[in-house]
């Protein structure tokens, strides 16, 4: 019997790709897991995994293969500014896709065949305008990576808005493109030059700990802080003492004690000799979406309508129920680093 094919697209190589390897492991201990039980209906589900190296180019040409490939549903991109590429192929194919992270307000409230398993930047912006305001912080400098622009503008002009609200106002927004050689402590003296209460980082794993370890240097006392794209295993190994104290949002809850969840971590663990992170743990997520759905099908049904029709789903931690545009919403735990892990702070 055929298997079912289904795609993985995300970055897979380049300075952030922790997200992606991630979100792959935890795509392919569901998978496993599903086929030992018997697959869909007898048949197997094969995963054909594509990167998109953080770049457009290489989306599009990894999006068309795997429409080429005929696979019945699409896991990921995992950023926004890779679905702003991938998203019109696969839907324009009638593809049903899942993004495990994807939070940009351009992909909320569309019919299209792009469910979402996070929030929206709207709502996590507005979480931490609240939490940073209520910690003294009214007057905060922002850095954004412009290679992700697709989500960091769309996190900087909702946290902006939430900020106004309060009675505040932003110290500084400075925007950079990232690079081997981008200087971060340029961009950190450059926020600092408004004389800021605090300092926020809107850019992946790899720069905050950049920006952390200048921020340290040119004002060691600043309280930092860094939007949920950083919030990955990487961040602590790469970031080390500098990013200690650090405010950061998860998506889930890591002391969580249940069954269900050890039981997942466990089998991650013995999979793949390493801890799972919020990446993994929402690509779990999804993959339950995408595998229930196949599981579903009623001859002649889109994935994309078996999907609908299959929810609500219980997933690691909480259950996930969507409306007719693919968007759910989602409980997040604030965080700060303390003694090299992520402690809950709420």
């Amino acid at each position: 019997m055929e298997p079912i094919r289904i795609g993985f697209i995300g970055g897979l190589s380049g300075p952030n790709s922790d997200n992606g390897q991630s979100g792959l492991n935890g795509l392919t201990l569901a998978v496993e897991q599903f086929n030992r039980a018997g697959g869909a209906n007898g048949r197997l589900v094969e995963i054909i995994a594509k990167d998109d190296a953080q770049s457009k180019e290489t989306a599009t040409t990894s999006s068309n293969e795997l429409v080429a490939a005929k696979v019945e549903a699409v896991v990921g991109p995992f950023t926004s500014s890779m679905a702003a590429a991938i998203v019109p192929i696969t839907g324009q194919a009638g593809i049903f896709q899942v993004s495990p992270t994807i939070t940009a307000m351009e992909f909320y409230g569309k019919d299209d065949n792009l469910f979402r398993i996070n929030r929206t930047t709207r709502d996590n912006a507005g979480d931490y305008a609240k939490v940073m305001h209520g910690r003294g912080q009214k007057y905060v400098a922002v850095a954004y990576d412009l290679r992700n622009r697709a989500f960091t503008q769309s996190w900087l002009d909702e946290y902006r808005t939430a900020v106004k609200a309060l009675g505040a106002s932003l110290a500084a927004e400075v925007s950079y493109e990232s690079a081997k050689d981008t200087d971060f402590e340029a961009v950190v003296a450059k926020m600092l030059e408004a004389k800021p209460d605090g300092l926020l980082f809107i850019s992946g794993a790899l720069d905050v700990a950049r920006l952390a370890q200048a921020a340290r240097k040119l004002a060691p006392q600043m309280p930092i802080a860094a939007s949920e794209w950083a919030a990955t295993e990487q961040l602590i190994d790469l970031g080390g003492q500098v990013v200690e104290g650090l405010l950061i949002v998860q998506n889930y809850d890591r002391d969580d004690a249940s069954p269900r969840f050890k039981e997942f971590s466990d089998a991650y663990f013995k999979r793949f000799q390493r801890n799972p992170g919020y990446s993994s743990v929402s690509t779990y997520d999804a993959a339950t979406v995408v595998l229930t759905a196949l599981k579903n099908r009623k001859d002649g049904e889109s994935v994309k309508a078996a999907a609908l029709r299959s929810g609500p789903y219980q997933g690691l931690q909480q259950e996930m129920a969507f409306d007719a545009n693919g968007d759910t919403v989602r409980k997040v735990y604030f965080t700060e680093i303390r003694e090299g892990r992520y402690r809950r702070i709420d």
